[in-house]
């Protein structure tokens, strides 16, 4: 059995996050990536500058498990010429520079197709390669304030609330992996190679679809609605439990709101107008929140979601990142071998958020030293090409 990509192999010339998000969840899933990295290396290696890492920082490992590296400085003939030779025998090359800087280095898709015709080039960006936005420097916080993101978390009149992590970054590395992975798919039909040009905003509006979509259909914006849920429901929010933790509470459903009365006790509300249907639940907001948050006072936040969750009551205890992983448990992270592991971490990565049978997505190595494999892929360049 082999891993779905294992023979495809991509030339990565991307940095930081988004376009190594991308590669990794293809390295994942068996291509080969060989990272094309400048002689001092991707900046993310010593990103906050912490010195116990040694160029391996976490945010580094959490993109290159399994990668090769090869340090070039693609001004220099020589360099150039062996990053021609990758791309040569590369089914994939992806790149996020600014718009322009790769096709002045030599290796825009015109000049790359030109020696391999069906190469799967995909462009990464701010704001993509064309439009009056194209030369904009872009990084996540910066999309995620251009692209609405955080005005959709927090309360109205709370000031702009940024995703706690670099949910920009990660989600276009996603889109730019499902878009690389069907042009493979059309190039497998005998349709040849494709230029993909994959923008961070656009990713991020087509990520919010469920805030941007209604807007489009009526010209009016969600309310922002802080912890509430999507339903707008005040069965459908946050609460503080006995023990001072919170839980977040889904009851979107009238099975649902039915097994909760029951559940504390409340089969009152059920006979009650004001809270009859989800609507009058919505128009009746602070009454029903109210008389919710008083029963879920009574326990613990533990016991409320253990106790709801078995009776099919949507649930959960507002957990910190360390928690969660502990609730995931080892079937949703992966062990590596790690040269540098600070007192109390671990040498575990995520794995691809998903599972295939068999042979699913598993990182096969480390992540690389830069220009680790410079000996490797050296040498295989001298081989007759076998593409």
């Amino acid at each position: 059995m082999t891993k779905p990509l294992e023979g495809y192999r991509i030339a990565d010339f991307s940095h930081v996050m988004a376009g190594p998000y991308a590669t990794h969840l293809l390295c994942m899933l068996g291509a080969e990536v060989i990272k094309i990295e400048p002689p001092a290396g991707d900046a993310f290696r010593v990103y906050r500058g912490d010195s116990r890492f040694d160029g391996m920082s976490p945010a580094f490992v959490s993109a290159n498990a399994g990668k090769k590296s090869i340090a070039l400085d693609l001004k220099q003939p020589e360099d150039a010429r062996i990053a021609r030779a990758v791309i040569e025998r590369s089914d994939v090359l992806i790149e996020n520079f600014r718009p322009g800087v790769i096709g002045r280095l030599g290796f825009s898709y015109d000049d790359v197709r030109a020696y391999n015709p069906d190469i799967v080039f995909c462009s990464v960006s701010g704001y993509g390669q064309d439009g009056p936005c194209r030369d904009w420097p872009a990084i996540d916080n910066i999309v995620q304030a251009t692209s609405g993101m955080m005005m959709l978390g927090g309360a109205e009149g709370d000031p702009p609330v940024r995703v706690g992590f670099p949910i920009v970054d990660t989600l276009t590395g996603q889109t730019a992996a499902i878009a690389i992975l069907s042009a493979l798919l059309r190039r497998e039909r005998g349709e040849g190679g494709s230029y993909i040009d994959v923008s961070m905003l656009n990713a991020s509006l087509a990520f919010m679809t469920s805030a941007l979509t209604p807007y489009l259909l009526t010209g009016e914006e969600l309310p922002r609605a802080g912890n509430t849920g999507y339903s707008g429901l005040p069965t459908s929010a946050l609460f503080t439990a006995r023990d001072g933790r919170q839980i977040s509470l889904g009851v979107v459903q009238p099975k649902q709101f039915a097994a909760l009365a029951a559940y504390l006790g409340r089969e009152d509300w059920l006979g009650d107008d004001r809270y009859a249907t989800p609507g009058a639940q919505r128009n009746h907001f602070a009454a029903l929140h109210g008389e919710l948050a008083a029963e879920l006072a009574k326990k613990d936040a533990a016991d409320l979601e253990l106790e709801m969750s078995e009776r099919g009551i949507p649930c959960g205890m507002v957990r910190r990142v360390g928690e969660a992983a502990d609730l995931m448990g080892a079937a949703g992270l992966e062990q590596i071998p790690l040269p540098t592991v600070p007192a109390g971490g671990r040498p575990l990565i995520p794995t691809a958020g998903f599972n295939i049978h068999p042979d699913g997505p598993a990182a096969s190595a480390p992540p690389p030293r830069l220009d680790e494999n410079r000996a490797e892929i050296l040498a295989w360049l001298a081989e007759p090409v076998t593409r």
